[in-house]
This record gives C-alpha cells, sequence and structure tokens, in this order.
C-alpha cells in the first residue's frame, strides 16, 4: 500500500481572487513539484472545494473578496477534511510598508497557517516552502 500511495500524485489547492497569480503558482507547482492543481478564484470556490477534497497542501491568499483568506483559513482549521492540511499563506500582506498590517510567520501561525510567502513570489522560495510543507503532513508517501 505504501507503495501505491507513493505514485500519488499530490494535490495542491491554490486560493487567490488574481487570475494572473493563481496561474502562475499552478505552473510553479505542476512543473516544479508535479502536483494535481485545483484552482479558485474566491472564498465561496475555496470552502466548496475544502469541504468536497482532502489536499496536501493549499495556498491561500488573505487580501481577497468576500469573507477573506483569513475566515476561509478559520473555516479549514475548524471543519473540513483539510484541517491538518498544511496552509502557505501567499500574499502581499508581507511585503506592505505599514508594520500594522504585515504579516509575520507568527502572525500566520496564530492564524492557523503553516508558512507565508510573500507577494511578488519568488519561485525557489515558493517551492520550497510548499515542499517543506507537503513533506511535513505526507513524509511516508516520499
Amino acid at each position: 500500500m505504501m507503495a501505491k500511495e507513493s505514485h500519488r500524485r499530490r494535490r495542491i489547492l491554490i486560493v487567490d481572487d488574481e487570475e494572473p497569480m493563481r496561474l502562475l503558482l499552478a505552473q510553479y507547482a505542476e512543473a516544479d513539484l508535479g502536483a494535481e492543481v485545483a484552482l479558485a478564484g474566491t472564498c465561496e470556490a475555496a470552502l466548496r472545494l475544502v469541504r468536497e477534497k482532502a489536499y496536501d497542501a493549499i495556498l491561500l491568499d488573505l487580501l481577497m473578496p468576500g469573507i477573506g483568506g483569513a475566515e476561509v483559513l478559520k473555516a479549514i482549521r475548524a471543519d473540513s477534511a483539510n484541517r491538518a492540511t498544511p496552509v502557505v499563506i501567499v500574499s502581499m500582506l508581507t511585503t506592505s510598508s505599514d508594520v500594522r498590517e504585515r504579516m509575520s510567520a507568527e502572525k500566520a501561525r496564530a492564524l492557523g497557517a503553516n508558512a507565508v510567502v510573500a507577494k511578488p513570489v519568488n519561485r525557489l522560495t515558493f517551492i520550497r516552502t510548499v515542499k517543506a510543507h507537503i513533506g511535513s503532513r505526507s513524509a511516508a508517501a516520499d
């Protein structure tokens, strides 16, 4: 059974209201991680997808219309098959000049995220971060 699981493509959900960013992250995840990618452009779509399927990682923008990424993260952690799924925040909040708005790793963890990647996204940093956290959940699949 372990051998069978090791050949399963990892599933990554990318949640961002900006289509170019969703597509860029999907390209990185598919090319560099060999992942199967699902995309959500709204908070509502993200909530629907996390209720339908378990993912190996979720990449989440916080600055989204509607209920916002922070509420999506709370919902993921509260009641879904993805309660233990690594969530990586991908947001411009990390580069904000306003210190009160800045998303630190500590704030991300307090929200329930595992890591933060700043926009604009550095491909190597992004891949290393996602790979490290996917590995933390499914080390047996490596």
